[in-house]
């Protein structure tokens, strides 16, 4: 290959880059992005553990209590929050388990209850079972009631949308617990 054509395949090149480098300018013209103002969702993290357990204790106190809440319950309402958990849970009786545990059954039953899932050992760690309130505390912030879950789910923080996705959650199981 002589220089002449070492220059022409230099060219070729040089030019091919200059027109992707114009193209992306244009393109950029063209097309502007608009960026949101704030995350569409939004993950709560800590850093310290101290920090989490003084906060659970603290969102404890501030949030409703559920039981007056369960008496004007919309189990439809509660149907469709629970399609924000479908990525990560089943619903079905005998249903497998996902990134998360079957919930079938899971109103009055002990936390961890699933032999089948391989909780994180905080989760284990807890001891009680899925009560109303504990439920509620739970779907609040995950993060707060069991510091160290795996569970990267910001939480449901108005009272009622805790209380419809709790009484739908009730519905799932041969033998309903009893409301407060």
């Amino acid at each position: 290959m002589d220089g002449f054509e070492l220059n022409k395949v230099l060219c070729a090149i040089l030019l091919a880059l200059l027109i992707g480098m114009v193209s992306h300018k244009i393109a950029d013209w063209l097309v502007s992005p608009v960026w949101l103002a704030k995350d569409v969702y939004q993950i709560d993290i800590t850093e310290d553990t101290a920090t989490q357990v003084g906060s659970a204790k603290a969102a404890e106190e501030t949030i409703e209590a559920i039981e007056p809440l369960l008496a004007k319950a919309n189990i439809e309402n509660g149907q469709n929050i629970a399609k924000k958990c479908l990525q990560c849970h089943t619903f079905e009786k005998g249903g497998a388990n996902k990134v998360g545990p079957n919930l079938w059954n899971i109103v009055g039953n002990k936390i961890a209850h699933s032999d089948s899932f391989a909780y994180s050992s905080a989760f284990k760690g807890k001891q009680g079972e899925w009560t109303y309130e504990n439920l509620s505390h739970y779907i609040y912030k995950p993060q707060n009631f069991i510091p160290g879950t795996k569970m990267a789910f910001a939480g449901l923080k108005k009272g009622q949308d805790r209380a419809d996705l709790i009484a739908y959650l009730r519905t799932l199981s041969e033998a309903p617990k009893p409301l407060p």
